[in-house]
């Protein structure tokens, strides 16, 4: 997958071959923030653009701009899993908190 990132909001990008131009969209946040561009120079302003326009407009009706994560992660998983993922973390010697997030991180490519 192809990103943008912006004041920690990140962007996935797309080319749209029937309109011969990069769509992308802000993800990770319920407000559809979308923009796109012929060039890659183009989607990138055209993405700062969309991305402050949502600023300023959360600014002007008194709203807080909803922050792409907030680093917290509630999971549900069957009592099997919880326990197999606490006795890999304890073979590892981490916490639970600490080899999830690096499970994950590697999971998610970052």
């Amino acid at each position: 997958m192809n990103t943008m990132t912006h004041k920690g909001y990140v962007a996935r990008i797309e080319f749209d071959e029937r309109d011969n131009i990069f769509v992308g969209r802000v993800l990770g946040i319920r407000t559809i923030i979308s923009f796109h561009g012929e060039t890659v120079s183009e989607l990138r302003t055209a993405f700062i653009i969309a991305l402050e326009d949502y600023l300023e407009d959360c600014l002007t009706q008194g709203v807080a701009p909803e922050k792409p994560v907030s680093g917290n992660l509630m999971l549900r998983v069957p009592p099997e899993v919880h326990n197999a993922a606490i006795v890999a973390a304890q073979a590892s010697g981490k916490s639970l908190n600490q080899w999830a997030a690096e499970v994950l991180k590697e999971a998610a490519e970052v």
